[in-house]
């Protein structure tokens, strides 16, 4: 490595080793304020080398919880804050009650980051006034979700939410679900519901309902229930412009299951059964709900939705 230069993590290099402090002057970035009391909700606990063969680690976080954060993120680290000061805030730049700091913090990893990241980074955050950083914070691996600021050593925070405890579960589960997104046949997000159908079969009992699905790039995902006489409905979810009606439902806790299950209003929009009658829209409807029912609930435990400064985190698709 060359003397005159810093090195440049990869999100292929995933430990530092004989890496050089480097100090940054304040930046100007537009952040959004972390509420650090969520932060720190969840201890990093590690557990004893004859369970952790035995037991995979477990995460704090649903993943839902880590998937609304991945998904946004095109800059995922593990990082330890190092240095704090305090920023003089300006107008309503902070929320009531809190402080901002400027962080400088080392990192240990980077997991998503095509362009690299700096050893040493810097971001900004707003805590609780009665929080000191320097005792919460430093020296402590965080998982930051964010985006690059105008060189390698800015890193802007995505949410109020997305500065998590470090822990072996969540490390490895955030690197799962980053690798799903990264996937070249990765489930698109799902922007509305489009069109519903809904045709009876030629016997009492035999019918099959499909609901076609707008996404983000366009990629095509159906849904269709078909229930037959004295058998179990069948629910599948597909990629790609025909129906299969081999398709499954997508196994809990994947990036498919989290895009319909998360993503999905929770009935059938009303303009999605137009072209049906009165009957065939009512049955479309209930299959619907059916569908939702066999995906499950998707889990969030950190409140994202609520969180004014990320008003697309968490927000259910648009049904119309």
């Amino acid at each position: 490595m060359p003397t005159h230069a810093q090195p440049v993590f990869t999100s292929h290099e995933y430990r530092c080793s004989a890496l050089r402090s480097a100090s940054r002057p304040l930046f100007r970035a537009t952040v959004a304020t972390i509420a650090f009391y969520l932060c720190l909700s969840a201890g990093y606990t590690q557990a004893s080398p004859s369970a952790a063969a035995s037991t995979p680690p477990v995460s704090p976080y649903s993943y839902a919880d880590l998937a609304d954060l991945a998904s946004h993120a095109n800059l995922i680290a593990i990082a330890r804050p190092r240095g704090f000061a305090k920023v003089e805030s300006i107008g309503s730049a902070t929320l009531p009650g809190t402080q901002r700091y400027y962080v400088d913090a080392q990192v240990d990893s980077l997991i998503r980051g095509d362009g690299g990241l700096a050893p040493r980074i810097a971001f900004l955050i707003d805590v609780p006034i009665s929080v000191k950083p320097s005792r919460a914070m430093k020296g402590k691996p965080f998982v930051l979700f964010g985006r690059a600021g105008g060189d390698a050593g800015q890193f802007q925070l995505l949410s109020s939410n997305a500065l998590l405890p470090s822990s072996p579960g969540t490390d490895a589960r955030v690197r799962a679900i980053t690798a799903e997104l990264l996937a070249q046949d990765a489930a698109p997000e799902i922007v509305r519901v489009v069109e519903a159908f809904h045709v009876e079969g030629t016997i009492a009992g035999e019918s099959e309902t499909q609901i076609f699905l707008a996404t983000q790039g366009g990629r095509p995902v159906s849904l269709s229930i078909i229930r037959r006489p004295d058998m179990a409905p069948r629910f599948g979810a597909a990629l790609g412009e025909i129906v299969d009606e081999a398709a499954d439902v997508p196994a809990p806790d994947t990036l498919l299951w989290y895009r319909l299950a998360c993503g999905l209003p929770p009935a059938l929009p009303a303009g999605a059964a137009d072209k049906l009658d009165a009957p065939a829209a009512a049955a479309a409807a209930a299959d619907y709900r059916s569908f939702m029912d066999r995906l499950g609930t998707c889990l969030r435990s950190r409140g994202l939705a609520s969180d004014p400064l990320a008003p697309t985190l968490g927000k259910p698709a648009n049904g119309g």
